[in-house]
This record gives structure tokens, C-alpha cells and sequence, in this order.
């Protein structure tokens, strides 16, 4: 990977006035961006909309350079991993909620990236199947976790 998304976030934190190191490395979602500050509870913002919006400008801005440049996720201390981490659980136990009582488990409105993490986390299941369905008076979808239909 370039350095360019590096050198971007480098540059958008600096010029937000954030004293921050960044270090790069390699997961199994692709590449991340951890940044290392005292302040990262502003970096986050409210349940990681900060920290989202920061990600979605580098990759726009990365993407801006260079038309092939692969997606990078921005993460501060941990925080986006947890939250994975708490997502995935969730799926999972939706799941078992389907698979125990039947029916259908709906999981609160989320993200793009969010809803994601949850269909992924699904996707390999053979007797469970995810559909994001939207939620009036919001950009978010709800995920209905069901038994696969036939």
C-alpha cells in the first residue's frame, strides 16, 4: 500500500490541531490506521460518528490521488475493533435467537459499515439469512436476521 492515506490522516489531524502518531498494520479486514493520542474521545465522537467520518474523508481523499488505492479503516485506540468485536457477538447471538425460538430477530438501525459486519458475520451460515430493511426518518437500516428460506 502507498503511504498516501497515512500522510492524509497525518495531515487532516494536524491541521484539527490533534497530537497524534499513527502506525499501520495489516488485519484481516484489510489495512488499519491506528492513531495514538491523549484525546481520543473527540477522535471517536459520539458511538464513533467522529471516527467514522475521519475514515470515510481519508479514503475519499486517498481515492482522489489515486483511483486504485485500496480502502483503509481508521481506528483509535482499539475503539473500532471492540465495536467489531461487540457487532459480530450481537449477529451471533440474533442467530441462536432464531435458531432456538424461530421467527424473526431485528437488530437496531446501523451504519453502511456496521450492517456489514453483521451480514459478514452471517454469511457462512447455512440455516440463517440477513436483509437490511429501511427505517423511516433515517440514512440507517435495520438488519432482520431469519431462518434461510427454501
Amino acid at each position: 500500500m502507498s503511504a498516501a492515506p497515512k500522510i492524509i490522516l497525518q495531515e487532516l489531524l494536524s491541521r484539527l490541531g490533534f497530537e497524534a502518531t499513527i502506525s499501520e498494520r495489516e488485519s484481516d479486514r484489510g489495512t488499519v490506521l491506528d492513531i495514538t493520542t491523549a484525546d481520543s474521545g473527540r477522535l471517536i465522537g459520539r458511538g464513533g460518528q467522529t471516527l467514522a467520518d475521519l475514515q470515510y474523508l481519508v479514503n475519499r481523499m486517498s481515492l482522489q490521488q489515486d483511483e486504485t488505492a485500496p480502502k483503509v479503516i481508521v481506528d483509535v485506540g482499539g475503539y473500532r475493533s471492540q465495536a467489531t468485536d461487540q457487532l459480530i457477538a450481537k449477529a451471533k447471538q440474533a442467530a441462536e435467537k432464531v435458531r432456538t425460538r424461530g421467527g424473526i430477530v431485528e437488530i437496531e438501525p446501523l451504519n453502511a459499515y456496521e450492517r456489514r459486519i453483521i451480514h459478514n458475520a452471517l454469511a457462512d451460515d447455512p440455516e440463517i439469512e440477513t436483509h437490511s430493511v429501511e427505517v423511516e426518518g433515517t440514512e440507517k437500516k435495520a438488519i432482520l436476521v431469519r431462518p434461510k428460506q427454501p
